[in-house]
């Protein structure tokens, strides 16, 4: 069992108000994340819109090496106070796997600095997600591609900043491509944004997502890498220089 903690973030709103949705994911998708996460020996715990403070209170994030983050419907219900909470933990090192329609979240908005926005279309295509970086940790384990049979489409322009690395590119029956495997740094803390997910398709119960997912989650844990205080009393920033000036 690997000892990196998991969160996973669901607003848990359309599994409770719509019936298609409630049929693929009765308990909720983060439920169907969570196990499959468990399942590659990852350890999980969940958190959803309507618990008090949204189930991200200062302990769990704490206690939090990589959060995934799934919203849909209700982005604006969200409390500033807690987008503040998860943005300062990215810095200081905790990943963030954002999945979907969670490019429109507040805290994805926050880091990125862009409206990322995008065109999109449900009319149950196809959807092919090719590998363009078969080095990338994230792609490990994967063939060239993997197709999933029914997706709502998201196409370009995407209004993000150009990823640092980019893994996947979506091709979509009707013709569409899509940056849909982005990898950022801010501060400390990385970034995983990746595209399929539509609540009223079955994707998260597909292994090849559940495999990606879990490829991406080890690769946005916390490197462990050092910790700068960015103040003038700390060493790297002290008055004192650390040579004697001549």
């Amino acid at each position: 069992m690997s000892d990196i903690q998991v969160t996973v973030w669901n607003e848990f709103r359309h599994e409770k108000v719509k019936e298609a949705v409630k049929q693929i994911y009765p308990d909720g998708i983060h439920t169907v994340i969570a196990a499959s996460l468990q399942g590659q020996g990852l350890q999980t715990r969940t958190a959803t819109l309507d618990e008090p403070e949204h189930g991200l209170s200062e302990a769990v994030l704490a206690n939090t090496d990589v959060l995934i983050w799934w919203g849909h419907m209700a982005h604006r219900e969200v409390n500033d106070e807690i987008v503040d909470r998860v943005q300062q933990r990215v810095l200081e090192g905790m990943g963030l796997v954002v999945l979907h329609s969670g490019h429109f979240s507040k805290i994805f908005k926050r880091l990125m600095g862009t409206t990322c926005s995008l065109r999109w279309r449900v009319a149950d295509e196809r959807e092919r997600i090719w590998v363009v970086n078969p080095a990338h940790p994230i792609a490990a384990g994967l063939p060239a591609y993997i197709e999933i049979p029914q997706a709502e489409m998201y196409g370009e322009f995407f209004d993000i900043p150009e990823p640092d690395e980019l893994v996947f590119i979506s091709w979509f029956q009707g013709g569409e491509v899509f940056r849909s495997g982005c990898c950022f740094h801010r501060g400390r803390g990385k970034i995983f944004y990746f595209r399929p997910g539509h609540e009223t398709y079955p994707i998260f119960h597909q292994k090849e997502v559940q495999h990606i997912i879990a490829n991406g989650v080890r690769w946005a844990a916390p490197s462990g890498g050092p910790k700068f205080e960015y103040t003038q009393t700390s060493a790297i920033n002290a008055k004192e220089p650390l040579e004697e000036i001549r």
